[in-house]
């Protein structure tokens, strides 16, 4: 089974959150099955793009409204990952140092029609067509209603909702911008009187994923408007729990590293990475270490982490660390605290690859206190390198975490609020002192198979359940 996946991220070429992560591993898990899996994107002006060289596969002219825009398809003369990716180049719009902007609407608009007369130009088309979040929501009404594209819409085509809060609206001076189509068909594009790309591929799509069961529920409840859309197209609607590459996220094998380390070997590779961490941002390395990793947005809760962090290393003998940019009154509230606890807590404000992999390799603890989280990656990264992951019962974080007073191995609480985060914190402590069951546990996580294997096959069984 022939299968294209279309997406505004794969790593490692551009990422900006977890979509990047999962395009960038699902498609060699699929190959790896047998099927022949590859992706399509954006061409950007990033690091990935300068360091190769390519090979033009294809050159069109698209119809963007009354504009002719050229554009080419683009792969790597060298093959790089283990699939191949095919690039959009359109210079004016998409070849940019960054994956999103203001203008939006015109550049995914423009994308997802190259996509599509590029698919309609070859002889060997997709047997199966995967889209991924709002950037390529129109893909699935395109297929089924623009006139152009109608020798295509037996091709079945499954959209996974990554993030159910962006939808991509824009108004509807711009539905001429879409490849001609019945104008009684508008509603499909419609939700809430303006034109909702997410919405059109939950209606139009033959097939809807989420990235995790427990996300497929609670967008029934709180979706940002498309609960009924999603309620009423539940026939059609499916969780798959995300996987992590665990070719590159291994503590035995990982480079970024300052030592590696297997379930053998897990005290003395954690304690040099910690020692490492601990030297470099001013911590002490006999306290347990919390960390936190990501964005600093109100979906991630982080907004409690000043008075938390505050109360708890006041109350507590314990270090933090932070990695992560976002909102800047967050990013100043978390610089603010480090002059009062020198010693005990820092923050980098950015965001740094190397960084994160030495951080899962040396943290005790991942503080995960999220407001949202379809699916998650950064508690499976966590669970595979030996960090014990402290998270809100929520989305694919409740779906891959149990608590350590259920019989399981996390510390889990249920609402987003200084006070559950702080005892959250404390019952880590506690469970530190008790250094046999917490190196138990320690060992125990590591062993927990959160592969993409088994979501790859998922998916796999969900074409072949509509082709």
């Amino acid at each position: 089974m022939k299968i294209l996946h279309v997406s505004a991220e794969c790593y490692p070429v551009a990422k900006v959150g977890g979509l990047a992560d999962v395009v960038g591993a699902l498609p060699k898990y699929q190959n790896n099955l047998g099927h022949p899996t590859s992706v399509v994107m954006p061409f950007y002006n990033n690091k990935f793009t300068q360091a190769n060289s390519f090979d033009k596969v294809y050159e069109a002219t698209l119809s963007l409204g009354e504009s002719s825009i050229v554009f080419n398809v683009l792969k790597t003369t060298e093959k790089v990952l283990d699939f191949d990716v095919f690039f959009i180049d359109i210079p004016d719009l998409l070849y940019k140092e960054f994956v999103y902007s203001a203008d939006d609407t015109q550049r995914f608009l423009a994308f997802q029609i190259a996509v599509l007369d590029w698919i309609l130009s070859r002889k060997e088309q997709p047997e199966i067509i995967h889209c991924h979040d709002h950037h390529t929501g129109l893909i699935p009404f395109m297929l089924q209603e623009s006139y152009k594209y109608e020798s295509l819409n037996k091709i079945p085509v499954i959209t996974t909702i990554h993030n159910a809060q962006y939808q991509g609206w824009f108004g509807y001076d711009k539905l001429h911008l879409i490849p001609e189509f019945d104008s009684s068909k508008t509603g499909l594009l419609d939700w809430n009187n303006t034109i909702n790309p997410l919405a059109a591929a939950i209606k139009c799509a033959w097939r809807v994923t989420t990235v995790s069961p427990s996300y497929m529920e609670e967008l029934k409840e709180n979706a940002n408007g498309l609960e009924v859309l999603l309620s009423h197209e539940s026939n059609k609607c499916v969780g798959v729990l995300n996987g992590i590459d665990t070719e590159v996220w291994n503590p035995e094998t990982d480079h970024y590293i300052i030592k590696n380390y297997d379930i053998k070997t897990v005290q003395s590779g954690r304690k040099a990475n910690k020692k490492w961490l601990c030297d470099k941002f001013n911590l002490d390395e006999t306290k347990p270490l919390f960390a936190f990793i990501g964005r600093l947005v109100g979906e991630k809760g982080v907004d409690v982490f000043p008075e938390v962090f505050k109360n708890s290393l006041e109350k507590e003998a314990i270090s933090i660390l932070v990695l992560g940019s976002g909102q800047p009154e967050t990013e100043n509230a978390l610089n603010n605290l480090k002059p009062l606890f020198q010693g005990k807590y820092n923050a980098y404000i950015g965001y740094d690859e190397k960084l994160s992999h030495i951080i899962y390799a040396g943290a005790d603890f991942l503080l995960m206190p999220s407001r949202v989280e379809p699916c998650g990656l950064n508690q499976m990264y966590a669970l595979r390198y030996g960090t014990i992951p402290i998270v809100r019962r929520i989305g694919g974080l409740k779906d891959t975490v149990i608590d350590i007073d259920n019989e399981g191995f996390g510390l889990c609480h249920d609402n987003v609020n200084a006070a559950e985060v702080e005892h959250a914190i404390h019952r880590a402590t506690v469970l530190y002192d008790n250094q046999e069951k917490f190196k138990t546990i320690r060992k125990h996580i590591m062993t927990i198979d959160h592969s993409w294997d088994v979501s790859a096959q998922a998916y796999i069984n969900l074409y072949q359940s509509i082709n």
